[in-house]
């Protein structure tokens, strides 16, 4: 990041720098899924937040959570999704089905159903498999997703193993979306997933042999990422196992895992605590990413279950493996819920598991998706049409805050001489910088795309500046090269639109703070920037210049304002 002398070395000596950073801090260390998280974030909050604070904290992370994923709020739906139950076999123990769910409108998951052979109702576990080869007919030694429905549902449990999107049935879509126009959305499978598992658990709730109060999850990897998510958003999961993948280092590989803004300002051990407190095992492995469990996550987690006194509902195992789902991990799952769901002394050890083929597994095996089933161009359209039918929750402001995860400052530090400025909001370590020219009457903010001295020279600002009217030009917020390393940016860092639009709201806290009202200019396609920074802030800055309309198309807003869940919020 260039500093402030680089950007304007004619009168930047004069600066005698105090409470404003001599530089910009907020990219000088891009964060991504392999950062080690503890050392950057976690104290931060471990062991020092009430349960007061943990509280607000968890209802803004689920906001955040939904926010990513394209629900906030909810779309509308039926109670009892729609779905297909078929080719019913037993075997020794339980009973194995073929199941389509419909989670959206001609929109289908693919899963099975292993129930119980004894009658009544029963307690269900949602299981999603992650990213193994074969989805959710894998059989290896290091995930065999179908033993553990096997085992569970001979337990006393209904099992609903089912697809990840792109897998087996479930295929739609594929596995791997979400481009920059499908971002403004917020659109992609993360999303996807957890609508698909949240719909799940209405499913299971509508059977009836199941108890809709007692419900947990499982899943390892990708799935154990599945498993916390729905946990963090969904109060209906009252017991969790995630395997392998709450961790401090690693936060995800797969699109499924990620989405724009999904961990700014978190990250995954913080959203596994949202479980607090209902109880969760954390299953771990030597040879992965969750190899610190014992010593940082799972101590970590804890904090927060004694926030409510309820240390003893957070278990951890650690087994020496590499990343896996094996049949120690699963067994320890057994035991789990055997003992917190069951009431039993412990669970059983894994035999006679039946090898099953894919015919006997998959949904689709001879079979076709039901009629009218939608193409992949056709499931986004449906979604997007369907956020503009969704009740608004809060004004117009909120919604573009949360989705471009600005503020409207507490406080914002300030420098300045006769011909600049620079400004920092208080302990975020920014570096807001431009030009000013004293003047009378309500000053006015302007923005070019192309920076100061663009702006100087613009016409209008020129007669502005002889008129004797206060000018400050803004320098727009330049990002950083970033690293091929890095891996899902925006899933922990702000898009660089949304930095120019904090960068413009910085400039109006400022002169709220002193008492000013100024009015906005902004140049060329800032025009754009200042008419959606002028809808966040709560003083309600006046626009100059001609009334720009707001992109209308995908292409336009790119060109623009290329901000993810800008589409979302100005539904």
């Amino acid at each position: 990041m260039r500093n402030f002398l680089q950007l304007f070395p004619l009168f930047a000596l004069s600066f005698t720098f105090g409470a404003v950073p001599p530089k910009d801090e907020r990219a000088a260390e891009p964060v991504d899924t392999n950062t080690s998280f503890f050392e950057k974030r976690f104290l931060e909050w471990s062991g020092t937040i009430s349960r007061q604070q943990w509280e607000a904290r968890r209802i803004s992370l689920q906001k955040q959570i939904l926010t990513a994923a394209g629900l906030e709020p909810l779309p509308a739906k039926r109670a009892t999704p729609r779905a297909e139950i078929f080719a019913k076999k037993s075997y020794n123990g339980f009973t194995l089905e073929k199941v389509l769910i419909e989670t959206a409108p001609n929109y289908w998951l693919g899963a099975n159903l292993y129930r119980p052979l004894t009658p009544g109702r029963h307690p269900a576990i949602l299981s999603p498999h992650g990213h193994w080869k074969d989805g959710r007919a894998e059989q290896t030694d290091t995930g065999n997703i179908p033993a553990r429905a096997v085992m569970l549902a001979r337990m006393g449990f209904v099992v609903l193993n089912y697809d990840m999107v792109g897998y087996n049935d479930t295929k739609q879509t594929p596995h791997s979306f979400g481009s920059p126009g499908e971002q403004l959305w917020n659109w992609g499978p993360l999303g996807l997933q957890l609508w698909n598992s949240i719909r799940a658990v209405d499913f299971l709730q509508s059977l009836p042999d199941v108890d809709p109060a007692r419900l947990g999850a499982t899943g390892a990897s990708g799935g154990a990422t599945q498993t916390f998510l729905l946990t963090a958003v969904d109060d209906r999961i009252k017991w969790s196992a995630p395997v392998n993948m709450i961790s401090g280092i690693m936060q995800g590989g797969s699109p499924c895992e990620n989405a724009p803004g999904l961990r700014i300002g978190t990250f995954n051990v913080e959203i596994g605590s949202m479980s607090a407190p209902r109880p969760m095992l954390m299953v771990a492995a030597t040879g992965d990413w969750t190899k610190n469990t014992p010593r940082q996550e799972y101590p970590a987690v804890k904090k927060i279950y004694a926030l409510y006194g309820k240390e003893s509902e957070l278990e951890s195992l650690q087994f020496d493996a590499p990343h896996n789902y094996n049949q120690a991990s699963r067994e320890a799952v057994y035991d789990f819920f055997a003992r917190k769901v069951l009431g039993l002394a412990k669970g059983p050890k894994e035999s006679d598991i039946p090898v099953f083929s894919k015919a006997d597994l998959l949904s689709l095996e001879g079979r076709q998706l039901p009629p009218g089933a939608l193409t992949y161009q056709q499931v986004y359209e449906q979604f997007k049409a369907g956020i503009s039918k969704r009740p608004t929750r809060g004004p117009t402001r909120e919604r573009l805050l949360a989705a471009l995860h600005n503020e409207w400052p507490a406080n914002v530090e300030a420098e300045e001489t006769a011909t600049a400025f620079a400004l920092s909001r208080t302990g975020r370590a920014d570096r807001v910088v431009g030009r000013q020219f004293p003047g009378k009457g309500r000053p006015v903010i302007v923005i070019h795309p192309n920076g100061t001295q663009a702006a100087q020279a613009h016409p209008k600002v020129k007669e502005l500046i002889a008129k004797g009217r206060r000018v400050l030009l803004l320098e727009p917020y330049k990002a950083p090269p970033v690293s091929d390393k890095l891996r899902y940016f925006l899933t922990f860092q702000r898009s660089e639109a949304a930095e120019r639009i904090q960068n413009i709201l910085t400039v109006l806290r400022w002169l709220d703070q002193i008492g000013q009202r100024p009015e906005l200019l902004g140049l060329n396609e800032a025009a754009v920037w200042t008419k959606v920074a002028a809808a966040m802030a709560p003083n309600h800055p006046k626009l100059l210049g001609p009334n720009t309309p707001l992109p209308t198309s995908d292409e336009e807003w790119l060109k623009t304002l290329p901000a993810p869940g800008i589409r979302w919020a100005l539904k």
